[in-house]
């Protein structure tokens, strides 16, 4: 939604994934529509797309995709573009935020690192600005920015090997102010780790010089594919210089277009104000979305400090002050004053804007919290509390907002006093949270564990856990719950401190007994499981069997074979041996299919099982007119029982026991000879 005139606006929407755009005639009491258009590449197909969007001197530039898949990223403004398919421009980028300062507009956003891209995948944090009369270039460059640049945001915590917060997830508008001896335009951005890497957020603050400096210092390029990514020497660099304002873009020469079009990245990034993050929250349960700067708040003493108002995804919005601002731009002193659960845990907040009436005034001021579903109004400051009873409790809030009145003897807010720039009448001191005119405040129990030092408030119709509770409070203010501050910082530099430390919930001895008694009562579980699993699944003894659906005994039989048999008598040289083998006797099928079945039974006077039978030497003396199954009850060929009689036979007078001949009779002559 933009304003483009007074009385009119302009409204564009994805309009279930087909972008429109309307404009309005805003009246007193209603409005009409003017006209409607298509929205390409002016608002995504998917409202869950992140893109940027602002109106200058009668132009709307935006940053966005302009195709149904996300594939087409785009900064446009009718009819100029930048380049499609092209990932030197743009490389799947996210867009957060976009302002106008001078003859430029800056858009914000995160894409995946082209520089990077040899050593493996990263996401960086840019800045990109296009010229406001930039018209285009000649012939194929019509339609194309011919002032397109961008710039990497360094949010990093310094060190031998910088800890980077690479993912800029919003950004402010641009403000100006005092810190230290210094006159600057800030932009203030909050920035997250990868989601596969340590949980971090952090905010870092930007000076627009720093930004401009970097756009007019070295380009970066990639000689060859596998080249690193290296400045561009400076004789290299054709003129007119690429990405400057120029009366008529359409005039450049193709050697500047081409440049800028293989060249669009700058070579330095864009450091950080003052020299680190502001905040910095380290936390596996929230990261930081949103952000909103009341700039320059003054307080007695003459002082001014920016507030940051730090949105979070699980619903909170975070207060928090750099206590060294006013006085040095070089090092940081975080102050968190207080920390709002304004929606349920689960809610993400949206957006944050400081709103202020029509009179501008310190007093009009509102913070408008914004969800998926719901807009909150709180108040900037808690002041008036009631557990604010002393001078060294409201000093302690460290709060800009926020002095104590040593003439009525009450912590009053920056709107409610008459002579707040006096010294004389209002204590306070941010960047310490101590005055000497106020005793030392009594030490206290319960100090928020997620600030660095200051108090915490929650929405009185949601309870700790950021749930609604059964009997809701309209009013929009939250209540102190504890106001506690640190002693005065032993160091200049941000602290990472864990969010959401968890109290112990057992002690060591009340775990051991736990552990015991879980052993055992497993060991009893498991043995009576066994011994009913062993009784149910318990088996016969004659069921224990090989095969039981076998015709034959030949597996029982082997299997007793050493058993039922005697030692054979030890051999002497060139004796001859006759053995008896056994013979396995077919059976008829078993009943039922027991396994029972394949056991050969004996006569009833017999006490045992019969395993083995023999036959007599009388019953192979006709030989040759045996013809049926063997001892295996395998059919035999007529030829090989024919030529074991013919052998037979014809050896009678070998031994002398011809007619007892092997063959393939049951009865073997079996010869081993012990050498």
């Amino acid at each position: 939604m933009a304003k483009t005139a007074q009385g009119r606006l302009l409204l564009c929407g994805t309009n279930a994934f087909k972008p429109i755009c309307r404009e309005y005639n805003v009246l007193s009491r209603n409005y009409t529509v003017e006209k409607e258009k298509p929205g390409q590449a002016v608002c995504p197909y998917d409202p869950h797309h992140n893109s940027t969007a602002i109106y200058v001197d009668g132009d709307l530039y935006t940053g966005t995709v302009a195709d149904f898949s996300g594939m087409d990223p785009i900064i446009y403004r009718e009819p100029l573009q930048t380049e499609q398919y092209d990932s030197m421009s743009l490389n799947a980028p996210d867009f957060v935020g976009s302002m106008t300062q001078g003859d430029f507009v800056y858009f914000f956003f995160r894409e995946t690192a082209v520089e990077y891209i040899n050593c493996g995948k990263a996401v960086y944090s840019r800045v990109a600005r296009v010229c406001k009369n930039d018209r285009g270039g000649p012939h194929r460059f019509r339609n194309r920015w011919t002032s397109f640049l961008k710039s990497r945001l360094n949010c990093s915590v310094t060190g031998e090997f910088p800890f980077s917060f690479n993912e800029i997830q919003s950004a402010t508008e641009l403000i100006d102010g005092k810190y230290g001896d210094a006159q600057a335009q800030l932009i203030y951005g909050t920035f997250t780790t990868p989601p596969n890497s340590i949980s971090g957020s952090a905010v870092c603050a930007f000076s627009l010089q720093d930004i401009t400096d970097t756009f007019e210092g070295n380009f970066k390029e990639q000689q060859a594919l596998n080249a690193n990514w290296l400045p561009v020497l400076g004789n290299k660099v054709p003129d007119p210089r690429p990405g400057q304002c120029h009366n008529d873009s359409r005039t450049l020469p193709d050697l500047t277009l081409n440049f800028i079009k293989a060249h669009s990245l700058m070579d330095e990034s864009v450091p950080s104000f003052f020299g680190q993050p502001i905040v910095i929250r380290t936390s596996f349960h929230y990261r930081f979305t949103q952000i909103a700067v009341d700039p320059q708040v003054k307080v007695p003493g003459g002082k001014t400090y920016d507030v940051l108002f730090i949105g979070t995804d699980n619903g909170k919005v975070i207060k928090a002050v750099n206590g060294l601002s006013a006085d040095s731009r070089h090092g940081v002193r975080t102050v968190v004053v207080e920390e709002i659960q304004v929606f349920p845990s689960h809610v993400p907040v949206r957006g944050i804007k400081i709103m202020r009436g029509a009179k501008g005034g310190k007093d009009e001021a509102r913070l408008a919290v914004v969800s998926d579903t719901e807009v909150q109004s709180l108040k900037v400051h808690r002041c008036d509390s009631n557990k604010i009873s002393s001078c060294s409790e409201c000093v302690a809030l460290q709060d800009p907002y926020c002095a104590w009145d040593k003439v009525q003897g009450r912590c009053r807010s920056l709107g409610g006093a008459g002579r707040w720039g006096e010294a004389s009448y209002f204590f306070q001191s941010v960047a310490t949270g101590e005055h000497a005119a106020c005793p030392p405040p009594p030490p206290r129990a319960g100090k928020d564990a997620g600030s660095v030092g200051g108090l915490s408030s929650t929405r009185p119709e949601y309870g700790e856990g950021g749930e609604r509770g059964a009997q809701g409070n309209d009013k929009p203010d939250g209540q102190v719950i504890n106001i506690v501050q640190d002693k005065a910082y032993e160091s200049s530099g941000p602290a990472v401190t864990a969010a959401d430390a968890l109290p112990n919930q057992y002690s060591v001895e009340t775990l051991i007994m736990a552990v015991v008694a879980a052993s055992v009562t497993a060991l009893v579980i498991g043995f009576f499981a066994g011994y009913l699993c062993g009784r149910k699944c318990h088996k016969d003894e004659d069921d224990n069997l090989p095969y039981p659906d076998t015709e034959y005994e030949y597996f029982e039989q082997r299997q007793n074979m050493n058993s039922r048999i005697a030692a054979e008598p030890k051999l002497l040289p060139q004796e001859e041996v006759t053995y008896a083998e056994p013979v396995l006797v077919p059976q008829p099928p078993p009943k039922l299919h027991s396994p029972k079945g394949t056991l050969r039974k004996g006569p009833p006077h017999h006490n045992a099982e019969t395993l083995f039978q023999f036959q007599p030497d009388a019953a192979y003396n006709g030989r040759d007119s045996y013809r049926g199954r063997d001892n295996f009850g395998t059919l035999r060929s007529h030829q090989l029982l024919q030529g074991d009689n013919n052998y037979r036979r014809g050896g009678n007078g070998g031994n002398g026991n011809g007619g007892n001949g092997d063959g393939f009779a049951t009865t073997r002559s079996v010869k081993k000879v012990y050498l």
